[in-house]
Formats: C-alpha cells, sequence, structure tokens
C-alpha cells in the first residue's frame, strides 16, 4: 500500500522542479518580451509550484497508517489536496482573466519575437510532463496528481494560445497588440473548465461518491468464485485516497456453523485484496442463502 504513495510522492517532488524552472524563465521572458500573455503564464506557474507543494503534502498525510481516530487511514488527505488544486486552477483563471481585460483595454507594445520560442520550449515540455503525470495519477488511483497534471495540461493550452497571440499580433503589426491578451484569455475558458471538473471529481470522492459499477462488478465477480459462496447480495465500495473499501454481503448455506460462515468470509476478503492491488481491505456481512436457491431480497 506504501508504493502507490510513493510513486505519487516522487511525480510530486518532480513536478514542483520543473514548475519552479518555468516560472522563472516565462516571467522574465514576458517582462524582457512585453508579453503580457508569457506573464500570465508564469503566474498560472507559480500557482502550479504552489499547487504540486499541496499534492506532495496530501499524499505524506495520505500515507500515515490507520490510527485511533483515524481506522480507515489518512487517504482523505489526497481528494482534499486534489480540492485544493482545483480552487487554485479557478482562482488562477480569474486573475489571468482580469489582468487580460485590464491589458486589452491599455494601449501596450507589442511582444519580442523571442517570446515565441520560449512559448514553444514550454508547450513541449508541460505536455510531457501533464502526460507522466497522468500516467502515474493513473496508476496509482491518484486524484490529486491528476489534477496537477491538468494544471500542466492547462499552462501547455495558455501557452500554445499565447504562442497564437503573439503571432497575430507580429504578423499584424500596429493595432494587434493586444493579440496575445485575447489568447490568454480564451486559454482561461479551458483552465476554468478543467478546474471545475476536478473541483467536482475531489467533492463526489469526499462524499463517498459510488465507483463506477464495472469495479464492483469486478469485485462481486472474484467473491462470487469463492468456494461456499452461493451469492454476492451487494457490495458497496469507498474510495479512500487510492485504495478501495468495499463492503460485501455474501449469501452461504444456512445451515453452516458460524465456524464456517467465518471461514468463508475470511476467504473471500483474502480473494478479494489479492486480486486487486489498490483495495485496502473487505468487510464481509455473511447472511443465509434462500433454502428454495433463490437469492435473497436486499434487507439493507
Amino acid at each position: 500500500m506504501d508504493e502507490p504513495i510513493r510513486q505519487g510522492q516522487r511525480a510530486a517532488m518532480f513536478s514542483l522542479a520543473i514548475n519552479t524552472g518555468l516560472a522563472v524563465i516565462k516571467l522574465a521572458g514576458g517582462l524582457l518580451g512585453h508579453s503580457y500573455a508569457l506573464v500570465a503564464d508564469a503566474i498560472e506557474s507559480l500557482g502550479d509550484i504552489f499547487s504540486a507543494a499541496i499534492v506532495r503534502a496530501g499524499l505524506v498525510i495520505a500515507a500515515r497508517p490507520p490510527d485511533e481516530d483515524h481506522p480507515y487511514g489518512h487517504g482523505k488527505a489526497e481528494p482534499l489536496a486534489a480540492l485544493a488544486v482545483a480552487i487554485l486552477l479557478i482562482g488562477g483563471a480569474a486573475v489571468i482573466s482580469y489582468h487580460a481585460v485590464f491589458e486589452i483595454m491599455s494601449p501596450h507594445q507589442a511582444p519580442a519575437p523571442f517570446t515565441l520560442g520560449i512559448l514553444a520550449a514550454v508547450i513541449v515540455l508541460k505536455e510531457a510532463v501533464y502526460r507522466h503525470l497522468s500516467r502515474v495519477g493513473a496508476d496509482v488511483g491518484s486524484t490529486a496528481l491528476c489534477a496537477d497534471a491538468w494544471h500542466h495540461r492547462g499552462d501547455a493550452l495558455t501557452s500554445a494560445a499565447a504562442a497564437v497571440g503573439i503571432t497575430v499580433a507580429l504578423i499584424g503589426g500596429p493595432g494587434y497588440e493586444s493579440a496575445d491578451d485575447w489568447a490568454a484569455l480564451a486559454a482561461c475558458v479551458i483552465i476554468l473548465a478543467n478546474g471545475t471538473r476536478f473541483a467536482r471529481t475531489a467533492i463526489a470522492e469526499l462524499m463517498d461518491t459510488r465507483p463506477p459499477d464495472d469495479i464492483a462488478n469486478a469485485i462481486s465477480e472474484v467473491a462470487r468464485r469463492v468456494d461456499g459462496a452461493r451469492f454476492v447480495e451487494k457490495v458497496v465500495i469507498r474510495k479512500v485516497g487510492p485504495w478501495l473499501y468495499a463492503d460485501l454481503h455474501v449469501e452461504v448455506d444456512p445451515e453452516l456453523t458460524v465456524r464456517r460462515g467465518h471461514e468463508i468470509a475470511h476467504r473471500v476478503k483474502d480473494a478479494v485484496v489479492g486480486a486487486f492491488t489498490n483495495v485496502a481491505d473487505v468487510l464481509v456481512h455473511i447472511e443465509p442463502h434462500a433454502e428454495d436457491g433463490r437469492p435473497r431480497s436486499s434487507s439493507g
């Protein structure tokens, strides 16, 4: 169970290092090259630094083992970190939009051509980081890492929009100086949409929203294959950080002894935990199977 957290922590540190370097480069290039879109990009990267630090802190806390006050562990720190990152995305989009509108309304110098080279390098690097973090986030089941990955994708989109805007400003000449500001404003729409999406995902996880049915069906199928388990009446799953906790209602022969039923419950638990690396624990409730061979109706 510790390895997914360690993978996530390494990915978060990598994200932190990349964001720090790019923020400095983009801020210097934007100020020297008179490109507000590039300055806005740098501001977004500064937010990325904070978000990467939050993600790492959330993963560190999530790695703590269960204790008396937290019997299910500390995994909820991970979606809390994801929610914080989503709020930063939304806030960053609002700040950049405000300043972009201000720049559009204020006459200013056209961007310098060298800013396009900076943006091209940023786009390539940010997209590569996005793909890396997305893969790690999906592998370890980390909502926070996936949100942080989209922070990088958002940065790449902002940079791409800025590159288009700067190109228009340079080709169009006088009167087109604000093209990169319009580009920054357009990119904010994408950032805002993804921030909202990840906020909803994090809130759903914090509220113990039911995972997709295919997960429950897969767990139920494994449980049904255990000798002595006649029917799986109910599967309830909660996601706690990168791990799943499952509650199963398993029907067995009503004539079995308590000891025998207890043994079947342990075999079901061992089978499910062994089949799914992200399942931390399984609670099995044993119920009598109907004597006529039909499963009992759920009593809740």
